[in-house]
């Protein structure tokens, strides 16, 4: 089947949720007007389904290839990505002073959401390209930013994240990759960076790395750690390509899914000849760094909406055309579409409340992402406490959706023939990367629990309450979420907070995504369909999540009652 972008609603979530008309009320996005997202949305959505979507396969069969040094894609993907950047595409929200068109980050977010849908390994490659814009916008010298924010920018040339090494995963302190002045403010880096996505391809003009590496004498830890931006390509002062770095891609990973998504081993300096330039002042990398990992968080929820809605479509489709047994109860003894079945129905349902929950929590995130650029008061401390519901909780959706996609495919799900199985391996690395969802909960009760001593968390909590007396299975999830907030503020351990924080995070986002839900029912422009996926939501998803607060509360006590020897051994 072919994909279709789910226009519609994205425009609901885009008005009603990230309110994009207030938005363009601002000088900075006035141009964001009802005609130009309209626009966007459609324009994006038949880009991706046209040139990205058919790929999708293609690239999953073939993969990415290591030969001779150079990585290459299959036919196809070097003109896909050439259409995509001459379109404008990548533009959407760069800065204009640097070539960007200026408009509202929902709106990029909406660009990656189609493009991921269409072919979920293709579209890290610009989404690891925005998070290396952000950091050099927020943290380069007017210099660098001139040099190479343009061709960023337009996508001319591609961005990576370089964090993690062979001994340091989630422990970004424990890396060895050193930089050294070379005494003409240039520095020398060396070191091995592993899981590097896009860190070597041959679709754009060069490739410009952002790698963490510790300078001589710098304290340990996450404190001693700097950002250096490090490209495949030095770069002339008039912007032309000189000569190719002292980097190369030393192999790339087998992976369970995304196989046309280069997963690469980088190494650095093998000849003592890696040029790099710092990024922001010395010793505060991580602060550069996480410009770069908030964004690239968000987008990765984003691709949990992407990969259910493309599961989504292919199980309503097969569910339609897929003819076995009769109905239960019915005199009939003609067999029909497994989706007059009241199980199929059952998935089917939940498949969609979990998709469009997650994509209202989206773009509820984004417009609030948007009004911090702002200025406006609150915006960014809430911004802040949603990134890791829907980093966790969207990428967790989209595992369970494909799941399900699989479940309904029965037995052909399980054979890759259909692609319902690519959905399923594609999914399930996004609860990995970027922060495992263990880290986004973990972040969620140590850090943005105690925004304004928990003011940002529980008003929001508390914003659903008041607003949701039309839905109130959810009206009790969010005074559940209170309660849960204010033990672990009050009389929880560290060890307590972190041993329900899993269960915390997910009543927290199932809260906030079944009020965005709510929001657009009242808005009224998806009709009855809305209104029961809304209430299906209220009813199931709301009412399960209920049950988390027990398991939230619980403490870590079970958790150490046998030896590490004894649960590991």
């Amino acid at each position: 089947m072919s994909l279709q972008a789910a226009v519609s609603d994205q425009i609901l979530a885009i008005r009603v949720n990230a309110q994009i008309d207030d938005l363009a009320n601002h000088e900075r996005f006035a141009t964001a007007t009802p005609d130009m997202v309209e626009a966007i949305v459609e324009g994006i959505g038949q880009f991706a389904a046209g040139e990205w979507a058919p790929l999708n396969r293609i690239g999953d069969k073939e993969g990415a290839v290591l030969a001779n040094g150079t990585v290459s894609l299959p036919d196809g993907f070097a003109a896909a990505y050439q259409a995509y950047v001459e379109q404008g595409w990548n533009a959407i929200a760069g800065p204009v002073e640097h070539g960007g068109q200026g408009l509202p980050f929902t709106l990029a977010a909406n660009v990656l959401e189609n493009l991921g849908s269409a072919n979920m390994a293709f579209s890290l490659l610009p989404m690891l390209t925005v998070g290396a814009i952000e950091s050099l916008h927020h943290h380069g010298t007017p210099a660098q930013q001139a040099l190479y924010l343009p061709k960023l920018i337009s996508g001319e040339w591609s961005g990576t994240m370089n964090l993690t090494e062979p001994q340091a995963g989630s422990d970004v302190g424990a890396l060895r990759t050193t930089a050294t002045p070379r005494g003409d403010g240039t520095w020398s880096i060396k070191g091995t960076k592993i899981f590097i996505t896009w860190g070597e391809h041959d679709l754009a003009g060069n490739v410009i790395h952002l790698v963490l590496a510790r300078t001589p004498g710098a304290p340990a830890g996450t404190r001693g750690i700097s950002l250096f931006l490090v490209p495949k390509y030095l770069v002339n002062a008039d912007g032309s390509l000189g000569a190719r770095n002292d980097l190369r891609c030393a192999g790339l990973e087998h992976k369970l899914g995304i196989m046309a998504s280069p997963t690469c081993v980088m190494s650095f300096g093998d000849n003592d000849q890696c040029i790099g330039e710092l990024v922001g002042h010395e010793n505060e990398g991580i602060k550069a760094m996480f410009t770069m990992m908030n964004s690239a968080r968000i987008n990765v929820g984003n691709q949990g909406v992407q990969i259910a809605e493309r599961a989504l479509q292919q199980a309503r489709y097969y569910a339609r055309e897929r003819i076995q047994s009769a109905r239960a109860g019915s005199p009939s003894r003609e067999p029909v579409a497994i989706v007059e079945h009241p199980d199929v129905r059952r998935m089917l349902l939940r498949m969609r409340a979990l998709t469009e929950g997650a994509r209202a929590l989206l773009y509820y995130t984004a417009g609030m992402v948007d009004r911090g650029a702002l200025g406006i008061e609150g915006a960014q401390a809430r911004a802040d406490c949603l990134v890791p519901m829907i980093k966790a909780w969207g990428t967790d959706i989209g595992c369970e959706v494909a799941s399900l996609g699989v479940q309904i495919h029965g037995g052909m799900g399980f054979i890759e023939e259909t692609g319902a199985a690519q959905h399923y391996r594609d999914a399930r690395i996004a609860p990995i990367y970027e922060g495992t969802n263990g880290i986004q909960a973990a972040d969620l009760v140590t850090r943005k629990l105690g925004y304004e001593g928990g003011e940002v968390l529980t008003s929001l909590f508390a914003e659903i309450v008041a607003n949701c007396s039309d839905a109130p299975v959810l009206q009790a999830l969010a005074q559940d979420c209170i309660d849960v907030a204010q033990w672990m503020a009050a009389d929880s351990s560290i060890d307590d907070k972190l041993a329900g924080s899993v269960p915390f995070c997910t009543m927290a986002s199932v809260a906030v995504a079944g009020w965005q839900l709510q929001r657009q029912v009242r808005d009224g422009a998806g009709g009855e369909q809305k209104a029961v996926v809304a209430r299906y939501f209220n009813e199931h998803l709301a009412a399960e999540s209920r049950g988390q607060k027990a398991l939230a509360m619980a403490g870590a006590d079970l958790f150490y009652a046998l030896s590490a020897e004894a649960l590991a051994g």
